[in-house]
């Protein structure tokens, strides 16, 4: 079993996340997981803390030599902003969020946010300070969650399994449907005004070039209004071998897990898998994907059958009766517009309950949609590992792929 845990606070000193369950001998590197994670940064949209953070995850225990060695691996996300400080006058954090007790007057948040975790976080741990509920609220916490998401990938990799994440629709804006995408183009650089088409698409992580170019323009219409955009984001995954997940039991299905998972980020309301809501307005002959027959299967050069039975459609997205199918995994999911908005809205006093004209706000972005799609592909990656070694187990990387291998030759049709 694959298992993840995160601890820290938005602006605390640090974040820590452990991932138990990745088998000994996966070759890993601090500098492919500070790839993954350069890529929670940027977006078009993101706030000033993005301007001082520089995400690395320092690898603790349970990597030696480059090597996994088969025990939990324990990384540390150094928190920049603790330390560098806070608004125009650059007040470290240090005192406010200090683990010891401090004589230094700070900020109690009594004017709670309407959309956020503040409300019902502070009744149900009685506060009398919001930024005790605000500060692990924070999706500042999902930095951890894409450095476990790295290492999950870097495992799927081992199979040719690949999580790729990308922007469907902000603020009302749709990219228009499309059965590919060049990934490639999503990591261009962070977009300037002077830049290329191909950054603005990565700008926004959209892959239709006139859709991100509007996407932008919406953007900056929430920025000069004070106020926030939610959109959508799908997740792609390929190479799945048909069978992870199961039928059996309710929480053994993938779907259920993917589910969970997705729905976990911030501000997502809604998970959707291939063709979607979209089904509801179709009938069955239209919805359900055939089977290709045997003469019609892909075959590598020396006549081996690539991926066994494919299908003409692929409205499941990827799985039937909670388990994959083998072909791409699809997974889509709507993120609400961030609650902390510039121009606030009206709200009531912690303390009194009385009427306040505006709520909180704290330095924050106008959308974080591109970056929910870099997050979404973490934790789609973390439960597709979990699912693979659930599947064919192994304490060592080269046990897991034998498993593997001996499990595909059986997939097969009986006949063959």
């Amino acid at each position: 079993m694959l298992r993840f845990l995160t601890a820290g606070e938005s602006h605390g000193k640090n974040l820590t996340v452990i991932v138990e369950g990745i088998p000994a001998n996966l070759p890993i590197t601090e500098e492919f997981i500070e790839r993954h994670m350069a890529r929670r940064q940027v977006g078009y949209g993101r706030g000033g803390r993005m301007q001082i953070e520089k995400d690395r995850a320092e690898i603790l225990a349970g990597v030696r030599h480059g090597l996994t060695i088969g025990s939990p691996i324990s990384m540390l996300v150094v928190n920049r902003d603790f330390t560098t400080g806070k608004g125009p006058d650059g007040v470290p954090w240090m005192d406010e969020m200090s683990v010891a007790p401090s004589d230094v007057p700070f900020e109690t948040i009594t004017s709670i946010r309407p959309g956020h975790a503040d409300t019902p976080g502070i009744a149900k741990y009685m506060q009398d300070d919001a930024r005790n509920i605000l500060e692990r609220s924070s999706a500042r916490e999902s930095a951890a969650r894409v450095a476990a998401g790295a290492l999950a990938q870097r495992f799927l990799e081992e199979f040719g399994i690949e999580v790729h994440g990308h922007v469907l629709c902000i603020g009302g804006v749709h990219a228009k449907p499309s059965d590919s995408v060049d990934w490639n183009a999503l990591e261009e650089s962070p977009y300037h005004r002077e830049n290329t088409e191909g950054s603005k698409m990565a700008a926004v992580r959209c892959a239709d070039p006139e859709a991100a170019e509007r996407m932008i323009v919406e953007i900056d219409a929430a920025r000069e209004a004070g106020d926030s955009v939610g959109g959508i984001i799908e997740i792609v995954a390929t190479g799945a071998p048909i069978g992870l997940g199961s039928h059996i039991q309710w929480d053994r299905k993938l779907t259920s897990k993917l589910a969970a998972a997705v729905m976990s980020i911030n501000a997502v309301k809604g998970v959707e898998f291939g063709a979607g809501f979209a089904q509801a307005d179709m009938r069955g002959s239209q919805v359900h994907d055939v089977v290709k027959p045997l003469d019609e299967w892909e075959r590598a050069a020396d006549e081996r059958i690539v991926r066994p039975w494919p299908r003409r459609s692929n409205n499941s997205g990827g799985l039937e009766g909670g388990m994959t199918t083998g072909e791409p995994l699809v997974v889509r999911a709507i993120v609400k517009p961030i609650a902390t908005i510039m121009n606030g809205l009206e709200t009531v006093d912690l303390a009194t309950g009385g009427f306040v004209e505006r709520a909180h706000f704290e330095r924050s972005d106008i959308t974080f949609v591109p970056t929910c799609a870099v997050i979404g592909e973490a934790m789609v990656a973390l439960t597709l590992a979990d699912a693979m070694l659930e599947k064919f187990g192994g304490d060592h990387i080269e046990e897991t792929k034998r498993n593997w291998r001996s499990y595909m030759a059986t997939t097969l049709p009986r006949g063959l």
